[in-house]
């Protein structure tokens, strides 16, 4: 698909992380995942799309954010399309009911979920993390997402992400950049 060379996710764990194979070993839609090895310095999303000839209608970040009320902090992770933002301080905090809500620490990203920073993926996130998938993801066909490494992508129909524990579709969660 495109430029990558795609595998049965499920015949190669060896390019996801360990928390994204176990997920995928679990996950009925994994039947349709697909995985592909690429360059690890082209793992950010411009650059993939630009060297694997990937629309950037047909990638989707995972963004993880911070989200507080109360004195309490919730991890969240939003799935958008590169063509757009997630609206972090809108959509995503009045959905979340907090106060406010930012970005995520890197560190405390990479610590929580056992990935690597630049291949964060929905896919795996840790048991109660609500993961906020914008409509715009989930009508948009066959999306690459992160793998949880930054050596590989994974290839999966977008209304999957509908489908994995704590997705919620959300309208308007992605804003156009352009």
């Amino acid at each position: 698909m495109w430029g990558l060379k795609t595998e049965p996710a499920l015949e190669r764990a060896d390019l996801t992380a360990p928390a994204v194979a176990a997920r995928l070993e679990a996950w009925a839609p994994a039947e349709r995942v697909l995985a592909a090895p690429i360059d690890p310095d082209l793992a950010d999303t411009n650059e993939c799309a630009a060297a694997y000839g990937i629309p950037l209608e047909a990638s989707a970040n995972c963004v993880v954010i911070a989200a507080k009320r109360a004195g309490q902090v919730r991890m969240a992770a939003c799935m958008v399309l590169a063509t757009t933002r997630a609206d972090v301080n809108g959509a995503a905090r009045r959905h979340l009911g907090a106060r406010k809500a930012s970005f995520a620490p890197q560190g405390e990203v990479v610590a929580a979920t056992g990935m690597e920073y630049g291949g964060i993926t929905p896919v795996g996130l840790p048991e109660g993390w609500p993961i906020l998938v914008d409509q715009a993801v989930l009508e948009a066909g066959h999306v690459v997402v992160g793998s949880g490494l930054r050596s590989s992508k994974l290839v999966l129909p977008g209304a999957d992400l509908a489908e994995l524990p704590g997705a919620e579709a959300i309208s308007g969660l992605g804003v156009r950049t352009d």
